[in-house]
């Protein structure tokens, strides 16, 4: 039987154009501080990290590899991984998880931080609304980004041990939807879907695009807002001495009775 591939989802090379012209690091640097500030929490000393990025000079003070799809990674080298808002343009994301568990000694950490589904959703509506009137059909325009708890399952899948997913939001607010868009860019993350058009977009959507986006969400002094949705993967590559959740049905007392003893006793 013929092994099924992972669907193509991103046009690398155009990726790599896209990140190459890169000026505007805001989110990358607020990755950098959400990573340094979960470090501070774990009782842990690391002295094999490497940060799994495409903007090395963020990371000064770790050893950086590229966001390929395979990654160039050496079996048990790590005691850190850490992927930096990279994994959400992967083909195949769980390959991606499971090379960098595989480069993991036992008990060591991976932290992975990516944009979840929230990320644009008021751009994406209003394109596709504004396509839809313009044209009459969508095209594939803003990444498809997963959801939180699909993306926890994924730490599973991988072979994660005491897998956690959970995020954060940022919002950014711009002038319009023209000054949003020309920020993406200069992110690196403008659209480089291998599905997408391969003409630039007919003014009339875009200029439409903007007016619903103005319409439906400008503030008060008439700024317009971008959410930002970061969602941060925490697993341990499995070790004998890791705590282990409890077998069902091995409990010695019922979740009932501890809340009525909770109760009474309070």
């Amino acid at each position: 039987m013929t092994p099924t591939l992972p669907m193509t989802l991103t046009d690398r090379k155009a990726l790599a154009l896209h990140r190459a012209r890169a000026s505007a690091f805001f989110l990358q640097e607020e990755a950098v501080l959400e990573v340094q500030d979960r470090l501070s929490e774990v009782n842990r000393s690391f002295t094999n990290p490497l940060v799994v990025t495409s903007f090395p000079h963020l990371w000064p003070d770790f050893p950086s590899i590229a966001d390929d799809e395979v990654l160039n990674l050496q079996t048990e080298a790590q005691d850190l991984v850490i992927n930096a808002l990279t994994l959400h343009w992967a083909n195949d994301p769980v390959g991606q998880l499971v090379q960098c568990r595989r480069a993991l000694r036992p008990d060591g950490l991976f932290l992975g931080l990516l944009f979840g589904g929230q990320t644009l959703h008021e751009l994406r509506a209003c394109l596709a609304q504004a396509e839809a009137e313009t044209t009459g059909g969508l095209s594939p325009r803003v990444l498809p980004m997963g959801e939180i708890r699909d993306l926890g399952g994924l730490l599973q899948r991988a072979g994660f041990a005491l897998p956690v997913a959970d995020s954060f939001t940022k919002t950014v607010f711009y002038r319009d939807a023209f000054h949003l868009m020309r920020d993406l860019r200069a992110m690196g993350e403008g659209n480089a879907l291998a599905a997408r058009l391969k003409h630039p977009t007919r003014r009339a959507v875009l200029t439409r695009a903007a007016q619903i986006y103005t319409q439906t969400y400008a503030t008060p002094e008439g700024l317009i807002p971008a959410t930002f949705e970061i969602i941060c993967l925490t697993g341990w590559a499995p070790h004998d001495g890791q705590q282990k959740p409890l077998r069902p049905g091995s409990a010695t007392s019922r979740l009932e009775d501890a809340l009525k003893a909770a109760v009474k006793n309070g």
